[in-house]
């Protein structure tokens, strides 16, 4: 698979050094997600995968088996994403129900983000974006998902289209879920790979 245009620009400011394919079965994922997904994500799959940009979390289609704690699902979170959009109606002026929104990043202090399923090219989806602290809590965003990071890193947008400011004009480097993994067995800060006392003393603590 060809390296998809958004996911190049992205490589060009947080190198993929911590990455790894996800070699997943897309007709499978796709298949129990009941959707196709865009391109743009499938590429990232395939040279970041699922992991961290900082605070926030790219989720990977579906749960997988893991040694310490859950990288967290497109499936799993959706079913957070939908019962926000029903309780709360969702982006303002958008009549699609919540069946129409599709989770695909969560974190930078609780805010979620999806896809608005809105037609059948998924390439055309716009990014939906749900702020804990935000008014109004929902916003939409016509570009892609790997689009929309890199624009935010960049400051490129108007204004900061989460309610955290964490990666608002401030590129962070990405690191896979499991190589974060290894790192907190190994006592190591799971972003900067540092030595944490915290975590050495919390793996040294004696278990029953």
């Amino acid at each position: 698979m060809a390296v998809h245009p958004a996911v190049e620009a992205l490589l060009r400011i947080v190198p993929a050094d911590h990455g790894a394919d996800e070699q997943l079965d897309w007709s499978t994922a796709e298949g129990t997600l009941g959707a196709k997904l865009p391109s743009d994500y499938k590429s990232f799959m395939a040279v970041y995968g699922g992991g961290d940009i900082g605070e926030l979390g790219i989720l990977l289609p579906l749960p997988v088996e893991y040694p310490q704690w859950d990288p967290g699902s497109i499936s799993e979170h959706s079913e957070t994403l939908r019962a926000i959009w029903d309780e709360e109606g969702g982006v303002r002026g958008v009549s699609l129900g919540a069946d129409a929104v599709l989770a695909w990043g969560t974190g930078c202090n609780a805010n979620e983000m999806g896809w608005l399923m809105a037609g059948a090219d998924p390439d055309r989806w716009p990014v939906v974006v749900w702020r804990r602290h935000g008014r109004p809590r929902w916003a939409m965003f016509d570009c892609g998902m790997v689009e929309f990071v890199r624009r935010m890193m960049l400051a490129e947008f108007d204004e900061c289209p989460l309610s955290d400011k964490s990666l608002w004009g401030r590129v962070e480097p990405f690191v896979h879920w499991r190589e974060q993994q290894r790192r907190y067995l190994a006592g190591l800060d799971p972003m900067t790979g540092e030595p944490d006392p915290v975590i050495q003393g919390f793996l040294e603590w004696p278990k029953p």
